[in-house]
């Protein structure tokens, strides 16, 4: 519900963002995600359909803000910082859900009673909208395409839109989509995004049971025939994931902004070269899960790692290749996109391909594991592709720059 809501609301916001005030359309999401979220905390198990109502409205909430904050940031700071900023924002996604979790079960096991981990929450929310009131400032000009193009040198200063120039959004939702699907290097980055997104999604929800199978067939521990098990495979992988979520947003910031200083296409390039990396490391994790644990871990770990270089290098070519006036549309699109043909999609489909697989052999604990390994070969497959997309989004970048800049 939450995903489903998020995508959708997102062209909304994105279409606000490019025409209306953007700190009073952050600051009007986060107090209603939050107070959303508190509400929640006093439903009782005779509204659960609320609950599930609430999610969506959550979802909605969350749209508003990730469509309009990066395009704040890109006009808040110049290009040497720029990158810099952005991998600082998304670094605070795996560090927030894993925040999330720790209070959550926090705030439950001090008070025996789950309400209060969506009651901690909107207190983090309150927190977020005085500093955007204090700290950010009323009206953020909007800068030109010059402003945001990258520079060999580092040293393009050009000054800010004035309100109601040549720059303001005169255009309609529909032609600003139209001139975004002619963008080849926003089509080509997108698609490389959505199967960064279809992996992330797969990964997040099947690796700790394919951890758990495969320490199985190797005879580390006895299987389980309850319908919950204990095992730590799902606080380790999330470990795995918040970490290697921090240091690939570091590296591929820095990577981005050491490279381009010596080759205009080294952003599509390093996520190119990152995400044919990432597939390469699953797959050998994939094959060596049957026989060694520990190294299993490790390229799982490395396949997250240079998956997560890209986050932050990814919205930055968005902020060049696409004009001021449509970045918010063309960030809500890119959400839109990358979650329906990804994330939200893959960890089903995955199942139920790996349901298949066992469905057609004798049940057995080696089949339930060769069924699990055997889907998530198409992980590694979705890889390559978005490193064939990023390979792609090279060849025109230069051209969709400068016709950015024009």
């Amino acid at each position: 519900v939450f995903v489903l809501c998020y995508m959708l609301a997102a062209p909304i916001f994105g279409y606000l963002g490019d025409r209306y005030d953007r700190k009073i359309i952050l600051g009007a999401g986060i107090f209603f995600w939050s107070a959303v979220t508190l509400g929640s905390s006093f439903l009782t198990e005779l509204y659960c359909w609320m609950f599930f109502l609430s999610r969506g409205l959550v979802g909605i909430g969350s749209a508003s803000y990730s469509t309009v904050a990066p395009t704040m940031i890109a006009d808040l700071f110049e290009e040497g910082k720029r990158t810099t900023m952005l991998s600082i924002f998304y670094i605070f996604i795996p560090v927030g859900s894993g925040l999330g979790y720790v209070l959550a079960a926090g705030m439950a096991e001090l008070t025996g009673d789950w309400h209060w981990a969506f009651r901690i929450t909107p207190c983090m929310g309150a927190l977020a909208l005085v500093l955007l009131i204090l700290l950010v400032p009323r009206r953020t000009q909007r800068r030109t395409a010059f402003h945001r193009a990258l520079s060999i040198s580092g040293t393009i200063r050009v000054k800010a839109e004035k309100p109601g120039g040549q720059g303001a959004a005169k255009t309609t939702w529909c032609q600003d989509v139209l001139s975004l699907a002619k963008n080849w290097s926003f089509v080509w980055s997108s698609l490389g995004l959505t199967a960064m997104a279809f992996v992330t999604g797969a990964l997040g929800m099947w690796v700790p049971l394919f951890l758990y199978r495969a320490e199985v067939v190797q005879g580390l521990v006895s299987p389980c025939l309850q319908e919950t098990c204990n095992s730590s495979n799902s606080l380790i992988f999330g470990g795995i994931t918040i970490g290697t979520g921090i240091l690939g947003v570091i590296t591929g910031a820095e990577a981005a902004r050491r490279l381009r200083k010596i080759n205009n296409k080294a952003d599509p390039l390093i996520c190119a070269t990152s995400m044919f990396v990432s597939a390469l490391c699953l797959y050998i994790a994939l094959m060596v899960a049957q026989t060694n644990i520990i190294a299993t871990f490790l390229f799982i770990a490395l396949g997250e790692l240079f998956l997560s270089v890209n986050w932050a290098v990814v919205t930055d070519i968005l902020l060049y290749v696409v004009t001021p006036r449509r970045q918010s549309t063309a960030i809500a699109l890119q959400i839109l996109v990358s979650h329906l043909l990804g994330d939200a999609g893959s960890p089903y489909l995955l199942g139920t391909i790996s349901s298949a697989i066992q469905a057609k052999h004798p049940h057995s604990v080696q089949w339930s594991f060769w069924s699990m390994q055997y889907s998530f070969i198409l992980c590694a497959f979705l890889g390559v592709c978005g490193g064939g997309f990023f390979f792609l989004t090279s060849f025109y970048i230069e051209e969709d720059r400068k016709e950015a800049e024009r």
